[in-house]
């Protein structure tokens, strides 16, 4: 009974891995499109004086929307900012206690940062402020920003069960 426990744990920790990875590779592919968008706009407004209207809008939205969706896998793969000046010399447990705190105040900075969202999501909805050129109403940019704060606390829970296992086990 107990391996299967630790085999489904497997396959739910695999499945949350996966889903991240995919989630910044769809944010990759939105990279993509702001850069094929800005570059039509560009040409054919040099070309033909049409540059597609709202395009410095859609730009800022999806660009947020991008940033929002590498958080998570940055986590996930201690692709974030560290110091490794203050452990190339530490043990495996120290470092293993300096990722647990890592893992905390990433898993704090996005449930504060999802509630103070959310809210800015439902002002933005209740008063439908949308961009000024296209009406894009604005709260709607919130709801993959809000999907990328999800999964970067489950990155960083998956980050403190792995800096945990780190600290009891230091091999």
């Amino acid at each position: 009974m107990g391996e299967t426990r630790v085999g489904a744990a497997g396959r739910m920790d695999g499945l949350l891995r996966r889903t991240i990875e995919y989630w910044a590779l769809l944010g990759g592919i939105v990279l993509l499109g702001i850069a094929l968008m800005s570059t039509w706009s560009a040409a054919s407004g040099f070309l033909f004086q049409k540059p597609v209207p709202g395009d410095f809008e859609m730009v800022e939205v999806m660009v947020a929307i991008a940033a929002f969706s590498f958080l998570p896998y940055c986590e996930l793969s201690h692709a974030n900012v560290t110091a490794d000046i203050f452990t190339s010399k530490a043990g495996p447990r120290a470092v293993a206690v300096f990722n647990i705190l890592a893992g905390v105040v990433a898993l704090v900075f996005s449930v504060i940062l999802f509630w103070r969202m959310y809210a800015g999501l439902l002002d933005y909805r209740q008063y439908v402020e949308t961009t000024t050129i296209l009406k894009f109403p604005i709260w709607v940019a919130y709801i993959p920003a809000l999907i990328s704060l999800v999964l970067l606390a489950v990155a960083s829970l998956i980050s403190l069960k792995q800096a945990i296992g780190e600290f009891m086990n230091p091999n």
